[in-house]
């Protein structure tokens, strides 16, 4: 019998991917549109996939890359533990039942809405700043176990007959710090979801529901094949790599991050043995992040310009041993695997592949999102506020050209707060916003600047940094150097005094964070 894909050409298969990719960019517009938050409407930090009935991922929009390739894994849980309903809608942000970091919601449509027997499923991630826990924003190092760090919530229904539950969403807003923001962004998701739903009714009627099927399917193997093709260019053998991780937030220790790779006719078995044990603090990574960073590296080596889909993982083979920093186990700790982690196993795993494609591989990013949040209460109205950003790098240079500046690199993909809506939201003043020039790498191809971002309180507030690269800088390739590292300072009456990577801290009104973040890694030697 002829597959699905066989029967299209490559007309219809271009076709069919652009349709596809075009929904779930359109639900990223309406999330971005409806959201009250700046995390999500102006840092764009949220995702959109679409799913067929079976629960695989056939279209996953060009949003944040450490959400999409963990979204298969929740869509998977849900559907395991407790699938929506008519009329329902899953939220999720347990790490241990599909969830990357509390932080992080996902939302989960069937698709019609009000059938028995989903066609597809329609998710959506978007990262709130502020879930509850110790500390504002949810992010701040020194948590030791999850129920520090927010509210779980493991698969439920935020929705039920087409409407929020006013009882679980009471119960979830009673534990943040900023309930109307947090509403009005889970009604943003729920937009986000029924403009994807509305978009595959009228995609319905106008294919059909047997092809649209087969559009689905199609794109699936159809970028299974093109990741099979270019994983035979990949020379067989074994390639091997270390990085660590610069503490965890409770203690200094250096924690190591391990890889084997064995490449045999275009298979490439992923093997983490090696990584250490789980960490005290919250730098531990569940393991549908660790998956997700591998699948990132094997998107950006492709070529072509592919559909990404659940067909772009089929021929990885990877294991990651339960219990260590890259597979914790619960209670652990976890919010800075998401954003920390993931950028080390993506500089892990490039750096194993440099043997094998050594003009493919371009010098080291950054390698931190360089998290910042603040969060403080007015004593006066008791309205709170909680603000949440990573700040942009340099990124490696390449064999082609140098590294661009002042751009999010490998797994976040979002923008830096604009200062206007900063300080049009927040009780928050921008003293400097700049390039860091120098930062980055020398070489025969430079590599991008980092930037100094300096953020003054104007009110009492509670502050963190969870960032990484600043004992160990990003390296070059071919010859070319290391970048700069990172630092950071807090500056109060005048004076600044040196922070370390993962610290909390009180501020007073007038003190700032003066944050400069890590360049890129040069590429290849200087030509006389």
């Amino acid at each position: 019998m002829t597959s699905p894909a066989a029967r299209f050409d490559p007309v219809s298969l271009e076709l069919a991917r652009h349709v596809l990719g075009s929904l779930v960019e359109e639900m990223g517009q309406v999330l971005m549109r409806s959201a009250f938050s700046a995390n999500i409407k102006e840092r764009r930090d949220y995702s959109c996939a679409l799913f067929d009935g079976r629960g695989r991922a056939v279209a996953l929009g060009d949003h944040m890359p450490v959400h999409l390739g963990s979204m298969p894994g929740a869509v998977e849980q849900v559907l395991k533990i407790r699938p929506p309903g008519k009329g329902e809608m899953v939220g999720v942000n347990d790490p241990f039942s599909g969830g990357t970091h509390l932080p992080d919601i996902t939302l989960v449509a069937p698709y019609p809405l009000d059938s028995p027997r989903p066609r597809f499923f329609l998710a959506n991630r978007a990262h709130h700043s502020d879930v509850g826990g110790a500390y504002p924003g949810s992010m701040a190092p020194g948590a030791v176990e999850i129920f520090q760090e927010g509210i779980v919530l493991p698969p439920v229904p935020l929705v039920r007959s087409g409407r929020l539950d006013p009882d679980l969403v009471s119960l979830f807003l009673a534990n943040v710090r900023t309930p109307r923001e947090r509403e009005a962004d889970l009604r943003a998701q729920i937009a986000a979801n029924l403009a994807g739903a509305r978009r595959l009714l009228e995609l319905e009627r106008r294919l059909g529901r047997k092809r649209l099927g087969d559009w689905a399917s199609s794109q699936v193997r159809y970028a299974s094949r093109i990741v099979r093709a270019f994983l035979k260019e990949i020379p067989d053998g074994i390639y091997s790599a270390q990085e660590f991780l610069e503490g965890d937030g409770v203690s200094a220790r250096q924690i190591r991050l391990r890889v084997r790779l064995e490449v045999r006719a275009g298979r490439v078995d992923v093997d983490f043995t090696g990584t250490d044990p789980q960490a005290p603090g919250n730098i531990n990574a569940v393991e549908a992040i660790t998956r997700s960073a591998v699948y990132f590296v094997v998107r950006c080596l492709v070529r072509e310009d592919i559909p990404f889909n659940e067909g772009c993982f089929a021929a990885l083979k990877i294991q990651i041993p339960p219990g260590t920093v890259l597979s914790a186990r619960p209670p652990a700790a976890v919010a800075g695997g998401n954003v920390e982690t993931s950028q080390r196993v993506v500089d892990l795993v490039l750096k194993a592949l440099r043997r094998a494609l050594p003009d493919r591989i371009p010098a080291q990013s950054c390698g931190t999102m360089t998290n910042v949040t603040l969060g403080g209460s007015d004593r006066k109205s008791g309205v709170a506020f909680t603000y949440y950003e990573t700040i942009a790098g340099g990124m490696g240079a390449s064999s082609a050209s140098s590294g661009p500046s002042a751009v999010h690199t490998s797994m976040t993909n979002s923008l830096n707060t604009p200062v206007e809506a900063l300080e049009q939201a927040y009780p928050l003043r921008i003293l400097t916003y700049s390039l860091r020039r120098g930062s980055g790498g020398a070489g025969r191809h430079r590599g991008g600047d980092g930037v100094v971002r300096e953020i003054q309180a104007l009110m009492p507030s509670q502050a963190s940094l969870l960032t990484d690269r600043y004992l160990r800088p990003p390296s070059g390739s071919r010859g070319g150097k290391p970048a700069r590292s990172g630092c950071s300072w807090v500056v109060r009456k005048g004076r600044a005094e040196r922070l370390g990577s993962k610290v909390r801290l009180n501020l007073h009104p007038g003190d700032s964070l003066r944050i400069a973040t890590p360049g890129g890694g040069g590429w290849g030697r200087k030509r006389r």
